[in-house]
């Protein structure tokens, strides 16, 4: 049963946005920059994966973004920036030291009884693009407890080799070896190239694993999820044992504005974490 987040209206929380200072900024590629920054009015964040915040410039807006940082006991946290709109393309010009504005974090992620399911299990995430952003907070989470796990498998496509995302973690993360292993693809092959080529759904032959023992969680762009699901279908997959992330068309965070609202669900309430067999017959949503 999905939960909806129980947000009292009367929070100012919710509506009040607070300080953060930008710590760090990485180019990644044309388009997308990393973001460390730390907030100045609490010593926290408390996040949980797959949630996102309100990031506001003032005098240009507001815009949702995803978490990319695990969880942790400090103030300070990570986000991964498209540029594609006047909100993020204004974070893509300031500098180390600006100053920007958060609300969150907002949405149900992998909250505690979802990551306790996991447990023992061999979990497979599927990713695709700017998908690892949202991703990264678990699994970022996951890899350094790894001994708690059966397996852990990442599957992460993008277009060319140019657009990798946290291209220096994925290196790093396809050297732990035991039980992380870490697969690539990507749709168009350079000359710098000499992994995989071809779409995302050709790496899931090459991961041996039990259906029944496998958690799946997938995030990427929307004609990605249609055969992603279908190709773990195939392989006797329970709709149970997937979850998906829905963070497109997010606006106001808290349900207000029904920007996300789709076939009766509120995605910034009742996502943007789903199991996909509570959303499968959904069909605007996926």
């Amino acid at each position: 049963m999905r939960t909806k987040l129980n947000l009292r209206e009367s929070d100012p929380k919710l509506y009040l946005p607070e300080r953060a200072k930008i710590l760090k900024i990485k180019d990644f590629t044309e388009n997308e920059k990393f973001f460390e920054l730390a907030l100045l009015d609490r010593p926290k964040l408390g996040h949980v994966p797959g949630q996102f915040l309100q990031v506001s410039v003032l005098g240009i807006g507001e815009a949702p973004i995803s978490i990319s940082s695990a969880p942790a006991e400090h103030n300070r946290f990570d986000m991964c920036v498209r540029a594609i709109g006047d909100v993020t393309k204004k974070l893509h010009t300031l500098n180390v030291g600006d100053i920007v504005y958060i609300r969150g974090p907002f949405g149900n992620g992998f909250a505690e009884k979802t990551l306790s399911t996991m447990l023992g299990k061999h979990l497979l995430f599927i990713v695709g693009g700017l998908g690892y952003a949202p991703l990264r907070s678990l699994i970022n989470k996951v890899v350094p407890e790894r001994d708690k796990y059966k397996k852990i498998s990442v599957l992460y496509g993008c277009r060319t080799s140019k657009d990798r995302m946290y291209a220096h973690e994925l290196d790093e993360l396809s050297k732990i070896g035991g039980n992380v292993e870490l697969l690539e693809t990507v749709d168009k092959a350079d000359e710098n190239w000499t992994g995989s080529c071809g779409v995302i759904t050709t790496l899931i032959p090459k991961i041996d694993f039990n259906p029944n023992e496998t958690i799946a969680m997938v995030v990427g762009p929307p004609i990605m999820y249609k055969f992603v699901l279908k190709a773990l279908l195939e392989k006797n997959m329970p709709k149970e044992n997937i979850y998906i992330d829905l963070e497109r068309r997010m606006k106001c965070g808290v349900g207000k504005c029904g920007h996300c609202q789709m076939e009766g669900i509120y995605v910034c309430q009742e996502g943007p974490v789903f199991n996909y067999a509570e959303v499968e017959k959904n069909e605007e949503l996926l």
